[in-house]
């Protein structure tokens, strides 16, 4: 019976919070520029890391992510980081983000507007949206070989993009 609680508690952790369309957001980049998720997203998929400068998986994380951004990115995936520290933190956030290689966007969700929109309550958390913004995948923490979990992702999505594309 605890096996069965344990299972299914699991399968609820593994299920998205928040399902259905991201509505359009916009928060700062690293250089105070005010921009808007419509502007950034990619043109088949869009992986959003919820992430943090304090969150020791976070940081464990998002080399990974940096490597995918650039194996995905010609494919019309996009990568964009959005940083839930608070006003305390900000100005290690850029510095950080310069130290761990991040080429693509960092924007900062310095209230947690967008987090707690999207119901995100564990960093880091990805979220990837298809070419019409709905939430495709859900996945909250991180461990090693996530990374390779997300990238099966990305692919059977892609090619389910793709499939679509030749109908």
């Amino acid at each position: 019976m605890r096996n069965f609680f344990s299972a299914a508690a699991l399968f609820l952790f593994a299920m998205p919070v928040f399902a259905g369309k991201l509505p359009d957001f916009r928060l700062q980049d690293l250089n105070n520029k005010t921009v808007s998720y419509s502007q950034l997203k990619g043109k088949t998929l869009t992986v959003l890391d919820f992430w943090a400068t304090w969150c020791k998986p976070c940081v464990r994380s998002i080399p990974k992510l940096v490597e995918l951004h650039k194996q995905y990115e010609k494919q019309g995936v996009r990568f964009i980081g959005i940083n839930v520290d608070g006003t305390r933190n900000l100005s290690k956030v850029k510095p950080f983000a310069h130290s761990l290689n991040i080429a693509y966007p960092v924007l900062l969700d310095v209230n947690n507007e967008i987090m707690n929109k999207l119901k995100v309550t564990a960093m880091p958390t990805i979220i990837i949206t298809d070419a019409e913004d709905e939430i495709v995948f859900f996945h909250q923490g991180y461990r090693p070989g996530d990374e390779k979990t997300l990238e099966e992702e990305i692919k059977k999505l892609l090619s389910a993009s793709e499939k679509t594309d030749e109908k």
